[in-house]
């Protein structure tokens, strides 16, 4: 099974609305390791971690979010991690 790590940045009204929490939430239906974190900007950052077709599940949810989101756009970028997440397996919320 192929594994990848993305990073998301995910802008809009996101902050505020539940939408760390409920990245976390699909993120450990999925397995998907990682974290979610609110950034000064007002966007959110997401690290996930994981299968291949369970990080693309994600980032599709992460267009859309919880019900009270409104995402207006969200940036990409496949990184390497040198090292295990500190996390562990875990998904966590900054």
């Amino acid at each position: 099974m192929s594994r990848v790590t993305r990073r998301f940045r995910i802008a809009g009204k996101v902050q505020g609305v539940y939408f760390r929490h409920s990245a976390r939430g699909e993120a450990e239906r999925l397995g998907v390791a990682g974290y979610a974190e609110n950034l000064a900007d007002g966007s959110v950052e997401v690290l996930a971690h994981g299968a291949t077709e369970a990080v693309e599940e994600l980032r599709r949810w992460l267009h859309q979010g919880p019900r009270n989101a409104r995402v207006d756009s969200v940036a990409e970028l496949t990184v390497e991690l040198e090292e295990p997440l500190a996390s562990g397996l875990k998904f966590e919320v900054r």
